[in-house]
């Protein structure tokens, strides 16, 4: 089993920055893409910013040049460096992985436990 632990949410205001981070642990098989999804009340959970199976940086448009991924592969951690924070951005950010056992080929799904982000106007 693979284990996700996020950390660095909370309160800020408009225009203020967060950072991140999502701490992963335990079996990870060959990994496709690691990421950040978020979901806001009443909405479906969506993508926010992943490396794909090529190792490259994926972007959804609405936080394209104010949120930054990043990886530390020594420590099996991602990060998300969030600038310039709106009130829109306000959700529940979730930590995402994706691999393939070596063996069977079959890809897994894997989410954190969430960490909530909250923007002020």
């Amino acid at each position: 089993q693979v284990q996700l632990v996020e950390s660095g949410g909370g309160l800020v205001q408009a225009g203020g920055s967060l950072r991140l981070s999502c701490a992963a642990s335990g079996s990870i098989a060959s990994i496709i893409t690691v990421g950040w999804y978020r979901q806001a009340p009443g909405k479906e959970r969506e993508m926010v910013a992943r490396f794909t199976s090529d190792g490259e940086p994926d972007y959804v448009d609405f936080v394209k040049g104010r949120f930054t991924i990043s990886r530390d592969n020594a420590k099996n951690t991602v990060y998300l460096q969030m600038n310039s924070l709106k009130p829109e951005d306000t959700a529940v950010y979730y930590c995402h992985l994706e691999d393939r056992e070596y063996v069977s080929r079959m890809r897994r799904h894997y989410w954190g436990q969430g960490t909530q982000v909250t923007v002020s106007s």
